[in-house]
């Protein structure tokens, strides 16, 4: 699935949200782009799973 996170801006911001998408499955794949504000993953999460926990933690995300 895609998403883009607006507040997503640099590589810190990247990471943070790496570590929240993996606090929901530790073996997502992730792939970040802080300039676009894209975030590819591999997951067996849920989309709504995966919106919760980044919108906790101060990264709200859309589907793309």
């Amino acid at each position: 699935m895609e998403l883009k996170i607006e507040n997503m801006t640099c590589g810190g911001c990247a990471k943070s949200v790496t570590k929240v998408i993996q606090s929901v499955d530790p073996n997502a794949r992730i792939e970040t782009n802080p300039a676009t504000g894209m975030v590819k993953v591999e997951t067996t999460a849920t989309p709504a799973a995966l919106q919760g926990v980044l919108e906790e933690a101060g990264y709200p995300a859309a589907m793309s």
